[in-house]
């Protein structure tokens, strides 16, 4: 096994801090949910492939900038998150069950996808796209940079607001005692409907810098479920900086893996580290 440079070295760690901080973006709405809501939505992977395909079309023939793209679609998905959790809530749908529901809600919102836009690959060119800067040798695309600073403001307010707030104090609480919240007058419902569409919307604006980042194909997204519940059950459910913290670990793990042996042991860096920690820390799902 060969050593790499240390210029190689650096920029494999600098593409992994860059992919770490895009699983736990991709990861966020499913933490939230799982852990608060007890529904793992795999219906977010579809919704964040929905956002992409908008984000291509808006960018693509409209020419607008990626900030308003934003601004169209989190509204929006918020909305649909919404009316999703208040459809969960109506049919009582439970923690297994979601996993059948939202999965099969992936398969129709990729399907669509597949009919509206074919499945042709599919890629955003904007002048963001080959934008990048240096510090020292080592190069740096600004987009993946953008997304890296992006998604540690996110994660450190979405944790603020959990810890901080009134709301993110009663969600917790009506999660952790449903019975007893309701006593004090905790409306859990409301709060479930209200983090059903924040999930979403968080997936709403992963989709777009999926868009700016990656090739686009309808099934695209679904192959990082795997990656991105390892980086979910790692971080612990519910826990923001504990998935940034494991999106980062397992993504630089994954580039130094690539950098001393082969792109094809990348994959096997997650679920390793994932079954050691089940063994290891079971209570943490």
């Amino acid at each position: 096994m060969a050593v790499p440079s240390p210029l190689l070295l650096a920029q494999s760690i600098l593409a992994g801090l860059f992919v770490g901080s895009f699983y736990a973006l991709l990861g966020l709405g499913v933490s939230l949910s799982w852990r608060f809501l007890r529904i793992i939505n795999l219906a977010h992977f579809g919704l964040i492939s929905l956002s992409a395909y908008l984000s291509y079309q808006l960018l693509s023939t409209i020419q607008i900038n990626p900030l308003f793209a934003l601004v169209a679609l989190v509204p929006l998905f918020f909305l649909v998150g919404m009316g999703m959790q208040a459809l969960f809530m109506r049919f009582s749908v439970g923690e297994f069950a979601s996993v059948l529901v939202t999965f099969g809600l992936m398969i129709v919102i990729e399907a669509l996808i597949q009919g509206v836009w074919t499945a042709d690959f599919r890629r955003l060119e904007t002048p963001y796209s080959t934008a990048s800067f240096t510090i020292g040798p080592v190069y740096v695309p600004l987009v993946e940079a953008a997304v890296f600073v992006v998604t540690i403001v996110v994660t450190i307010s979405t944790w603020a607001w959990l810890r901080f707030t009134y709301m993110g104090k009663a969600l917790r609480a009506s999660a952790d005692n449903p019975n007893i919240a309701a006593a004090f007058a905790i409306d859990g419902r409301r709060l479930g409907v209200l983090l059903g569409g924040m999930g979403t919307a968080s997936g709403a604006a992963a989709g777009v810098v999926v868009a700016l980042i990656t090739t686009l194909s309808p099934a695209q997204v679904a192959a990082w479920i795997g990656v991105v519940l390892a980086t979910v059950i790692l971080g612990g459910l519910g826990n923001p900086l504990g998935l940034l913290a494991a999106g980062i670990a397992i993504g630089v793990v994954e580039a130094l893996t690539t950098a001393f042996t082969a792109p094809t042991w990348a994959p096997l860096v997650s679920f390793t580290l994932l079954i050691l920690m089940l063994v290891l820390r079971p209570e943490r799902l």
